[in-house]
């Protein structure tokens, strides 16, 4: 399925069409509604960042690959995590709110916590959760070593840190029984080698239509 995915032919911008092709790619069926959601968070991501400097992707192309597909391919494992069924998730260092907002959209039976200790991000995520009608995200602006929330049952990072890191800062936040997802492109041996002895590590490779760089999932969970 992966090299499969890789050469599907993508329209070169982030429309709802182009979206939902390279959704159905990944074998991930969203509806019209969905599609046009997403379709909508793209151009206001594009607005914003021509002034705010949200994130260093500007080309169309690229939103579609890099932040839009890149965060859907997120989706198929937290429906394997979750069953389907209603979960809290924190997206760490949302940013622009990939993958956060992607997957409130996608999953819309989530409820996702964007946090982000940069204001002006933040006041992109709250613009953008006002506009696309989002009642499923909440949005935080703090560091997050100091939130302080009810236990998430999914955290999630897209290139944030070391992955030492991750779980350092974000440990009193996860749930019994949860786990971190750890978005990264080339597999992180050394931050893996590098995690607690009472973590447990898995690797899912990913395969994101339309781009041809490595992506890995790294999942983790306390033993």
């Amino acid at each position: 399925m992966g090299p499969s995915q890789r050469a599907v032919s993508l329209p070169p911008d982030p429309s709802a069409s182009a979206i939902g092709a390279g959704a159905a790619a990944l074998g991930i069926a969203l509806d019209d509604g969905q599609l046009e959601r997403l379709a909508a968070y793209a151009r206001l991501l594009t607005h914003w960042n021509a002034t705010h400097n949200l994130t260093a992707i500007r080309d169309d192309t690229q939103v579609l690959t890099h932040h839009l597909l890149d965060s859907l391919a997120l989706v198929p494992v937290l429906t394997r995590l979750t069953g389907g069924a209603a979960a809290r998730v924190l997206d760490v260092g949302s940013g622009g709110g990939l993958p956060g907002i992607v997957l409130a959209i996608a999953l819309p039976q989530l409820g996702v916590t964007l946090v982000d200790a940069v204001r002006k991000k933040c006041a992109f995520l709250t613009q953008a959760r006002l506009e696309l009608r989002l009642d499923n995200v909440k949005v935080a602006h703090a560091r997050v070593e100091t939130l302080r929330e009810p236990p998430f049952d999914i955290i999630v990072s897209r290139a944030l840190a070391s992955l030492p890191q991750f779980v350092d800062w974000t440990r009193h936040l996860l749930r019994p029984g949860g786990c971190w997802l750890a978005m990264k492109g080339k597999l992180p041996s050394e931050e893996m080698a590098a995690l607690p002895a009472d973590l447990r590590a898995t690797v899912v490779p990913l395969s994101v239509p339309g781009l041809e760089e490595e992506r890995h999932l790294i999942e983790m969970r306390p033993t």
